[in-house]
């Protein structure tokens, strides 16, 4: 029993639940004070380096989401089971959890390569990828800042592959966007706050994808967003330190490769 059973279906919520969760999420990282102290980044390097204005990412990332629901929608309905009286049969709690840990792995492994590759072949790079390097100072509400067909192939049909081979249910489905969502703003908030979860559990994190937007370690640490697995296999993890500031906040700086 879940507090949307009988009010909204388990597709609809599948479809639009991570959108409400991304904004809820980024738009807090966006109110906060500026936490000085805390940023990975000053906010003069902020608007030195980032070559896109806030309205543009906010409408990239409006277009990502449209298109993510109208494809979540229609993989929900091909692929619902539910019996005559729209009730779909949920397995077993540690049978879910087993599923969104086979999604992550397909997650991070389908992105790795499509990331990767997105960086070695100089047209796609120019044309699709630069697109969401423009952000070089990255913050939450541009996690998901993408040229559309990126959006697509990286994190669309990444997303449908996981939910596929893992074999979940739409209301399993909730639980799993929902959390890669939090967890892909979080990379990207610019901020190394005391006591964050991601940053105790995830070796893969803010700091850790901070070091990808930096030029040094721009053919580095392309695995997101959970696990640092496919770097460290295939010799694109770039170590960092995490040194205080002298003016305030932090530095992931690279050590050499």
């Amino acid at each position: 029993m879940v507090f949307w059973e009988g009010y909204v279906s388990d597709e609809l919520m599948g479809t639009f639940a991570p959108i409400v969760i991304y904004w809820l999420y980024a738009g807090m990282y966006q109110l906060l004070p500026p936490l000085d102290r805390f940023r990975l980044h000053t906010r003069k390097e902020e608007k030195l380096k980032n070559l896109v204005p806030l309205s543009s990412v906010v409408k990239g990332v409006l277009l990502q989401q449209l298109v993510q629901a109208t494809i979540a929608q229609l993989l929900f309905l091909a692929t619902s089971d539910a019996n005559s009286s729209g009730i779909q049969v949920q397995p077993p709690v540690l049978v879910q959890l087993m599923q969104i840990i086979v999604a992550m792995i397909v997650m991070d492994t389908w992105q790795y390569f499509v990331h990767r590759y997105m960086h070695q072949n100089k047209f796609l790079y120019r044309h699709i990828h630069s697109q969401h390097h423009r952000l070089v100072v990255p913050y939450a509400i541009g996690a998901l800042y993408n040229h559309p067909l990126e959006g697509l192939l990286l994190d669309t049909f990444g997303g449908a592959i996981s939910f596929l081979l893992a074999g979940m249910t739409a209301r399993t489905a909730v639980y799993f966007f929902c959390f890669a969502v939090i967890k892909t703003v979080d990379d990207h908030c610019g901020l190394w706050l005391p006591g964050n979860i991601f940053h105790i559990i995830f070796q893969n994190n803010t700091a850790y994808h901070d070091i990808h937007h930096q030029l040094q370690g721009a053919k580095f640490n392309y695995s997101q967003p959970f696990f640092s697995i496919w770097d460290k296999l295939l010799g694109t993890y770039m170590p960092y330190n995490l040194v205080i500031r002298q003016e305030g906040g932090f530095e992931a700086r690279p050590l050499k490769h």
